[in-house]
Protein backbone atom coordinates (compact mmCIF):
# COMPACT_ATOMS: atom_id res chain seq x y z
CA UNK A 1 0.00 0.00 0.00
CA UNK A 2 1.33 3.30 -1.08
CA UNK A 3 2.35 5.61 2.33
CA UNK A 4 -0.08 8.75 2.19
CA UNK A 5 1.63 12.50 1.96
CA UNK A 6 1.03 15.58 3.56
CA UNK A 7 1.69 19.39 1.59
CA UNK A 8 3.23 19.51 -1.46
CA UNK A 9 6.13 21.32 -2.96
CA UNK A 10 9.43 20.49 -2.34
CA UNK A 11 10.53 17.46 -0.08
CA UNK A 12 11.44 19.15 2.96
CA UNK A 13 8.31 20.67 3.76
CA UNK A 14 6.47 17.07 2.48
CA UNK A 15 5.78 14.08 5.27
CA UNK A 16 4.63 10.77 5.27
CA UNK A 17 1.85 9.64 7.07
CA UNK A 18 2.24 6.63 9.49
CA UNK A 19 0.24 3.36 9.30
CA UNK A 20 -0.29 0.15 11.43
CA UNK A 21 2.88 -2.29 11.38
CA UNK A 22 5.14 0.85 10.76
CA UNK A 23 8.21 0.48 13.26
CA UNK A 24 11.05 2.69 14.46
CA UNK A 25 13.54 4.30 12.41
CA UNK A 26 17.51 4.23 12.84
CA UNK A 27 16.97 8.72 12.93
CA UNK A 28 14.34 8.22 16.36
CA UNK A 29 17.25 5.91 17.66
CA UNK A 30 20.23 8.56 16.75
CA UNK A 31 17.22 11.21 18.45
CA UNK A 32 17.99 9.23 21.85
CA UNK A 33 21.33 9.26 21.70
CA UNK A 34 21.18 13.23 22.87
CA UNK A 35 18.83 12.09 26.05
CA UNK A 36 21.01 9.27 26.92
CA UNK A 37 23.70 12.00 27.12
CA UNK A 38 20.95 13.88 29.19
CA UNK A 39 20.58 11.25 31.26
CA UNK A 40 24.08 10.49 32.31
CA UNK A 41 24.47 14.73 33.06
CA UNK A 42 21.50 13.86 35.65
CA UNK A 43 23.62 11.71 37.41
CA UNK A 44 26.04 14.26 37.77
CA UNK A 45 24.18 16.85 38.71
CA UNK A 46 22.50 14.59 41.54
CA UNK A 47 26.42 13.05 42.61
CA UNK A 48 27.64 16.59 42.60
CA UNK A 49 24.83 18.50 44.82
CA UNK A 50 24.67 14.78 47.10
CA UNK A 51 21.17 16.28 48.92
CA UNK A 52 17.79 16.18 48.37
CA UNK A 53 17.68 19.21 46.95
CA UNK A 54 19.56 18.04 44.29
CA UNK A 55 17.57 14.90 43.12
CA UNK A 56 15.03 17.39 43.09
CA UNK A 57 16.60 19.33 40.39
CA UNK A 58 17.40 16.71 38.83
CA UNK A 59 13.93 15.15 38.34
CA UNK A 60 12.37 18.06 37.43
CA UNK A 61 14.58 18.61 34.74
CA UNK A 62 14.39 14.75 33.76
CA UNK A 63 10.80 16.11 33.87
CA UNK A 64 11.27 18.40 31.17
CA UNK A 65 13.10 16.44 29.29
CA UNK A 66 10.50 13.62 29.36
CA UNK A 67 7.95 15.88 27.77
CA UNK A 68 10.26 16.95 24.91
CA UNK A 69 10.96 13.25 24.22
CA UNK A 70 7.55 12.08 24.56
CA UNK A 71 6.32 15.05 22.42
CA UNK A 72 8.28 13.63 19.52
CA UNK A 73 7.29 10.07 20.00
CA UNK A 74 3.93 11.45 19.29
CA UNK A 75 4.82 13.55 16.05
CA UNK A 76 6.90 10.60 14.53
CA UNK A 77 3.66 8.32 15.27
CA UNK A 78 1.51 10.73 12.71
CA UNK A 79 4.56 10.75 10.11
CA UNK A 80 7.87 8.85 9.16
CA UNK A 81 10.89 10.65 11.17
CA UNK A 82 13.07 10.15 8.44
CA UNK A 83 11.16 11.81 5.65
CA UNK A 84 10.48 15.44 4.53
CA UNK A 85 9.51 18.27 7.35
CA UNK A 86 9.28 15.99 10.48
CA UNK A 87 13.66 14.64 9.65
CA UNK A 88 13.51 18.46 9.39
CA UNK A 89 12.57 18.88 13.14
CA UNK A 90 14.08 15.67 14.73
CA UNK A 91 17.58 17.17 13.27
CA UNK A 92 16.43 20.52 15.17
CA UNK A 93 15.06 18.88 18.29
CA UNK A 94 17.78 16.89 18.81
CA UNK A 95 20.51 19.12 18.26
CA UNK A 96 18.79 21.00 20.50
CA UNK A 97 18.18 19.25 23.45
CA UNK A 98 22.07 17.62 23.27
CA UNK A 99 22.50 21.39 23.90
CA UNK A 100 20.09 21.53 27.44
CA UNK A 101 21.93 17.88 28.48
CA UNK A 102 25.42 19.70 27.84
CA UNK A 103 24.16 22.53 29.84
CA UNK A 104 22.76 20.08 32.46
CA UNK A 105 25.44 21.36 35.19
CA UNK A 106 24.57 24.89 35.05
CA UNK A 107 20.99 24.62 34.84
CA UNK A 108 20.12 25.73 37.96
CA UNK A 109 23.59 27.32 39.17
CA UNK A 110 25.81 29.20 36.44
CA UNK A 111 29.48 29.02 36.13
CA UNK A 112 31.40 32.01 36.17
CA UNK A 113 32.22 33.25 33.08
CA UNK A 114 30.57 32.88 29.18
CA UNK A 115 26.90 32.49 28.79
CA UNK A 116 24.16 32.08 31.61
CA UNK A 117 23.47 28.30 31.61
CA UNK A 118 20.26 28.58 33.00
CA UNK A 119 19.31 30.64 30.18
CA UNK A 120 20.84 28.38 27.68
CA UNK A 121 18.91 25.33 29.39
CA UNK A 122 15.43 27.16 28.89
CA UNK A 123 16.54 28.62 25.42
CA UNK A 124 17.87 25.22 24.25
CA UNK A 125 14.55 23.12 25.53
CA UNK A 126 12.24 25.83 23.41
CA UNK A 127 13.74 25.61 20.65
CA UNK A 128 12.99 22.09 20.83
CA UNK A 129 9.62 22.59 21.37
CA UNK A 130 8.92 25.05 19.63
CA UNK A 131 10.48 23.24 16.33
CA UNK A 132 7.80 20.21 17.17
CA UNK A 133 5.02 21.97 17.84
CA UNK A 134 4.98 23.70 14.33
CA UNK A 135 5.04 20.98 12.30
CA UNK A 136 2.76 18.88 15.16
CA UNK A 137 -0.17 20.81 14.55
CA UNK A 138 0.44 21.19 10.67
CA UNK A 139 0.13 17.17 10.45
CA UNK A 140 -2.77 17.21 12.77
CA UNK A 141 -5.61 15.85 11.59
CA UNK A 142 -7.76 18.34 9.86
CA UNK A 143 -11.29 17.74 12.49
CA UNK A 144 -8.34 17.74 15.12
CA UNK A 145 -6.16 20.59 14.21
CA UNK A 146 -7.47 23.49 16.34
CA UNK A 147 -7.66 21.38 19.36
CA UNK A 148 -4.41 20.49 18.66
CA UNK A 149 -2.79 24.05 18.77
CA UNK A 150 -4.76 24.60 21.61
CA UNK A 151 -3.40 21.71 22.99
CA UNK A 152 -0.05 22.92 22.30
CA UNK A 153 -0.10 26.54 23.34
CA UNK A 154 -1.52 26.07 26.12
CA UNK A 155 1.46 23.67 27.40
CA UNK A 156 4.66 25.24 25.55
CA UNK A 157 3.71 29.01 26.41
CA UNK A 158 3.05 29.40 29.82
CA UNK A 159 5.57 26.57 30.77
CA UNK A 160 8.25 28.08 28.68
CA UNK A 161 7.61 31.37 30.07
CA UNK A 162 8.04 30.16 33.85
CA UNK A 163 11.00 28.53 33.05
CA UNK A 164 12.27 32.10 31.38
CA UNK A 165 11.35 33.91 34.60
CA UNK A 166 12.84 31.24 36.63
CA UNK A 167 16.09 30.75 34.64
CA UNK A 168 16.12 35.32 34.92
CA UNK A 169 15.24 34.96 38.99
CA UNK A 170 17.65 32.18 39.89
CA UNK A 171 17.82 31.17 43.36
CA UNK A 172 14.85 29.41 45.01
CA UNK A 173 12.40 30.94 42.55
CA UNK A 174 13.71 28.59 39.92
CA UNK A 175 12.71 25.63 41.28
CA UNK A 176 9.13 26.67 42.10
CA UNK A 177 8.87 28.09 38.54
CA UNK A 178 10.61 24.69 37.30
CA UNK A 179 7.88 22.62 38.88
CA UNK A 180 5.29 24.44 37.88
CA UNK A 181 6.07 24.69 34.06
CA UNK A 182 6.77 20.58 34.97
CA UNK A 183 3.20 20.15 36.05
CA UNK A 184 1.74 22.43 33.08
CA UNK A 185 2.39 19.74 30.36
CA UNK A 186 0.14 16.62 31.71
CA UNK A 187 -2.68 19.05 33.29
CA UNK A 188 -3.13 20.42 30.08
CA UNK A 189 -2.76 17.02 27.79
CA UNK A 190 -5.37 16.03 30.23
CA UNK A 191 -7.76 18.55 30.26
CA UNK A 192 -7.57 19.36 26.80
CA UNK A 193 -8.11 15.55 25.36
CA UNK A 194 -11.42 15.16 26.93
CA UNK A 195 -13.87 13.87 24.82
CA UNK A 196 -11.28 13.45 21.86
CA UNK A 197 -9.79 10.50 20.33
CA UNK A 198 -6.51 11.68 19.82
CA UNK A 199 -4.85 8.81 17.07
CA UNK A 200 -2.04 6.15 17.47
CA UNK A 201 -1.62 5.56 13.22
CA UNK A 202 0.74 2.45 14.71
CA UNK A 203 0.67 0.73 18.09
CA UNK A 204 3.68 -1.14 17.34
CA UNK A 205 5.28 1.81 16.34
CA UNK A 206 4.44 3.84 19.81
CA UNK A 207 4.89 0.72 21.94
CA UNK A 208 8.69 -0.20 20.82
CA UNK A 209 9.64 3.46 20.87
CA UNK A 210 8.58 3.89 24.36
CA UNK A 211 10.88 0.35 25.02
CA UNK A 212 13.83 1.66 23.61
CA UNK A 213 13.92 4.95 25.97
CA UNK A 214 13.85 2.44 28.76
CA UNK A 215 16.20 -0.32 26.84
CA UNK A 216 18.56 3.70 26.39
CA UNK A 217 18.06 4.76 30.24
CA UNK A 218 18.92 0.96 31.54
CA UNK A 219 22.31 1.65 29.55
CA UNK A 220 22.77 5.01 30.92
CA UNK A 221 22.87 2.76 34.16
CA UNK A 222 25.66 0.53 33.12
CA UNK A 223 27.45 3.25 31.92
CA UNK A 224 27.25 4.48 35.77
CA UNK A 225 28.66 1.16 36.71
CA UNK A 226 31.69 1.43 34.95
CA UNK A 227 32.26 4.97 35.37
CA UNK A 228 32.09 4.02 39.63
CA UNK A 229 34.54 1.10 38.76
CA UNK A 230 36.72 2.14 36.02
CA UNK A 231 39.21 4.82 38.34
CA UNK A 232 40.67 2.04 40.54
CA UNK A 233 42.87 -1.10 39.53
CA UNK A 234 40.64 -4.32 38.78
CA UNK A 235 39.68 -6.55 42.43
CA UNK A 236 38.35 -8.93 43.44
CA UNK A 237 35.39 -6.46 45.15
CA UNK A 238 35.28 -4.47 41.87
CA UNK A 239 34.38 -7.63 39.82
CA UNK A 240 31.85 -8.94 42.81
CA UNK A 241 29.94 -5.04 42.19
CA UNK A 242 29.98 -5.21 38.66
CA UNK A 243 28.34 -8.56 38.91
CA UNK A 244 25.83 -7.76 41.23
CA UNK A 245 25.22 -4.26 39.69
CA UNK A 246 24.46 -5.99 36.39
CA UNK A 247 22.07 -8.15 38.10
CA UNK A 248 20.14 -5.39 38.92
CA UNK A 249 20.26 -3.91 35.46
CA UNK A 250 19.19 -7.66 34.22
CA UNK A 251 16.63 -7.40 36.97
CA UNK A 252 15.01 -3.75 35.64
CA UNK A 253 14.65 -4.69 31.99
CA UNK A 254 13.31 -8.63 32.79
CA UNK A 255 10.67 -6.50 34.56
CA UNK A 256 9.49 -4.93 32.13
CA UNK A 257 10.64 -6.86 28.55
CA UNK A 258 10.13 -10.70 29.46
CA UNK A 259 6.07 -10.30 29.63
CA UNK A 260 4.73 -6.93 30.74
CA UNK A 261 5.94 -5.56 27.17
CA UNK A 262 4.28 -7.59 24.65
CA UNK A 263 0.98 -8.19 26.66
CA UNK A 264 0.87 -4.11 27.47
CA UNK A 265 1.05 -4.00 23.23
CA UNK A 266 -1.42 -6.62 22.47
CA UNK A 267 -4.03 -4.35 25.29
CA UNK A 268 -3.11 -1.09 23.52
CA UNK A 269 -3.82 -3.08 19.75
CA UNK A 270 -7.14 -4.64 21.56
CA UNK A 271 -8.39 -1.40 22.52
CA UNK A 272 -11.20 0.87 19.99
CA UNK A 273 -9.44 3.23 17.88
CA UNK A 274 -11.06 6.03 19.53
CA UNK A 275 -10.36 5.59 22.94
CA UNK A 276 -6.65 4.05 22.23
CA UNK A 277 -4.76 7.44 22.36
CA UNK A 278 -5.94 7.98 25.83
CA UNK A 279 -4.76 4.37 26.99
CA UNK A 280 -1.51 5.04 25.14
CA UNK A 281 -1.59 8.76 26.95
CA UNK A 282 -1.85 7.68 30.32
CA UNK A 283 -0.02 4.44 30.19
CA UNK A 284 3.15 5.70 28.01
CA UNK A 285 3.09 8.98 28.05
CA UNK A 286 2.82 9.60 31.78
CA UNK A 287 3.29 6.63 33.20
CA UNK A 288 6.55 5.54 31.78
CA UNK A 289 8.12 8.88 33.79
CA UNK A 290 7.77 6.78 36.54
CA UNK A 291 9.87 3.95 35.28
CA UNK A 292 12.48 6.15 33.26
CA UNK A 293 12.70 8.31 36.57
CA UNK A 294 13.44 5.02 38.75
CA UNK A 295 16.07 4.13 36.49
CA UNK A 296 17.98 7.20 36.59
CA UNK A 297 17.69 7.15 40.76
CA UNK A 298 18.55 3.67 40.86
CA UNK A 299 21.66 4.81 38.26
CA UNK A 300 22.88 7.18 40.82
CA UNK A 301 23.12 4.34 43.43
CA UNK A 302 24.41 2.00 41.73
CA UNK A 303 27.01 4.86 40.51
CA UNK A 304 27.71 5.76 44.18
CA UNK A 305 27.90 2.08 45.65
CA UNK A 306 30.92 1.28 43.25
CA UNK A 307 32.86 4.27 43.70
CA UNK A 308 32.79 2.58 47.54
CA UNK A 309 32.64 -0.70 47.16
CA UNK A 310 35.67 -1.91 48.56
CA UNK A 311 35.24 0.32 51.71
CA UNK A 312 33.69 -1.35 54.93
CA UNK A 313 32.00 1.94 55.74
CA UNK A 314 28.44 2.07 55.70
CA UNK A 315 26.86 2.79 52.00
CA UNK A 316 25.22 6.17 53.74
CA UNK A 317 21.31 7.22 52.93
CA UNK A 318 21.97 9.40 50.05
CA UNK A 319 23.67 5.82 48.19
CA UNK A 320 20.58 3.53 49.62
CA UNK A 321 17.63 6.28 48.97
CA UNK A 322 19.04 6.79 45.60
CA UNK A 323 19.41 2.55 45.16
CA UNK A 324 16.34 1.45 46.98
CA UNK A 325 13.81 4.84 45.82
CA UNK A 326 14.81 4.16 42.14
CA UNK A 327 14.22 0.68 42.10
CA UNK A 328 10.82 1.18 44.15
CA UNK A 329 9.66 4.03 41.57
CA UNK A 330 10.07 1.23 38.79
CA UNK A 331 8.58 -1.18 40.14
CA UNK A 332 5.62 1.09 41.27
CA UNK A 333 5.69 2.30 37.55
CA UNK A 334 5.71 -0.61 36.20
CA UNK A 335 2.33 -2.25 38.05
CA UNK A 336 0.77 0.90 37.22
CA UNK A 337 1.72 0.58 33.50
CA UNK A 338 0.26 -3.05 33.87
CA UNK A 339 -3.21 -1.58 35.93
CA UNK A 340 -3.94 0.45 33.23
CA UNK A 341 -3.98 -1.45 30.05
CA UNK A 342 -4.07 -5.08 31.78
CA UNK A 343 -6.78 -3.93 34.01
CA UNK A 344 -4.82 -5.67 37.39
CA UNK A 345 -2.64 -4.62 39.88
CA UNK A 346 0.66 -6.36 40.58
CA UNK A 347 0.56 -6.77 44.33
CA UNK A 348 3.91 -8.61 44.31
CA UNK A 349 5.65 -5.63 43.08
CA UNK A 350 3.88 -2.83 45.22
CA UNK A 351 4.82 -4.83 48.45
CA UNK A 352 8.43 -5.42 47.51
CA UNK A 353 8.54 -1.54 46.42
CA UNK A 354 7.04 -0.70 49.77
CA UNK A 355 9.93 -2.98 51.26
CA UNK A 356 12.56 -1.06 49.70
CA UNK A 357 11.36 1.73 50.69
CA UNK A 358 11.15 0.77 54.64
CA UNK A 359 14.53 -0.79 54.06
CA UNK A 360 16.27 2.07 52.47
CA UNK A 361 17.91 2.86 56.04
CA UNK A 362 18.91 -0.57 56.90
CA UNK A 363 20.33 -0.53 53.49
CA UNK A 364 22.27 2.65 53.94
CA UNK A 365 24.11 0.95 57.03
CA UNK A 366 25.58 -1.85 55.15
CA UNK A 367 28.72 -1.78 53.29
CA UNK A 368 28.00 -1.21 49.44
CA UNK A 369 28.63 -4.89 48.34
CA UNK A 370 26.17 -5.84 50.93
CA UNK A 371 24.21 -3.49 49.78
CA UNK A 372 24.16 -4.37 46.66
CA UNK A 373 23.82 -7.83 47.79
CA UNK A 374 20.52 -6.81 49.70
CA UNK A 375 18.83 -5.39 46.53
CA UNK A 376 19.86 -8.51 43.96
CA UNK A 377 18.05 -11.16 46.89
CA UNK A 378 14.66 -8.17 47.35
CA UNK A 379 14.70 -8.31 43.16
CA UNK A 380 15.41 -12.33 43.04
CA UNK A 381 12.29 -12.76 46.25
CA UNK A 382 10.32 -10.74 43.34
CA UNK A 383 10.72 -12.93 40.93
CA UNK A 384 10.33 -16.18 42.32
CA UNK A 385 7.05 -15.13 44.22
CA UNK A 386 5.62 -13.11 41.02
CA UNK A 387 6.05 -16.69 39.31
CA UNK A 388 4.65 -18.84 42.07
CA UNK A 389 1.85 -16.73 43.25
CA UNK A 390 0.36 -14.60 40.48
CA UNK A 391 -1.55 -15.81 37.40
CA UNK A 392 -0.85 -15.35 34.35
CA UNK A 393 -2.34 -11.59 33.48
CA UNK A 394 -5.17 -10.87 31.10
CA UNK A 395 -5.92 -7.88 29.29
CA UNK A 396 -8.66 -6.35 30.79
CA UNK A 397 -10.19 -4.62 27.10
CA UNK A 398 -13.43 -3.50 28.95
CA UNK A 399 -11.73 -1.79 31.69
CA UNK A 400 -9.09 -0.09 29.40
CA UNK A 401 -11.49 1.35 27.18
CA UNK A 402 -13.83 2.67 29.62
CA UNK A 403 -10.88 4.41 31.16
Amino acid sequence: MKDRTFGSGGSLIRAVASREGHRVTTLELFFDLAFVFAFTQLSRLMAQQHDALGILQAMVVLALLWWAWTAYGWLTNIAHADHGVVRVAMIIGMTAMFVAGLVVMEAYDDLPGGLSGPLVFVGAYLVARVAHAIVFVWLADPALRRRTLITVALSVVPSGALLVVGALLGGPWQIWCSIAAVAIEPIVSYRTSIGIAWPVRSTAHFTERHGLIVILALGESILGIGAGAATEPISVGILSGVVLSMLICIALWWAYFTRLAGEAEHALQAIHASARGRAATGAYTYLHLLLVGGIVLAALGLEVAMAHIESTESLGFFGAASLAGGTACYLVGAAAFARRLLGTWNAVRLTIAAIFLVLAPVISMLPALSALASVVGLLIVLFIAERNLLPKPVANRSRSVEE
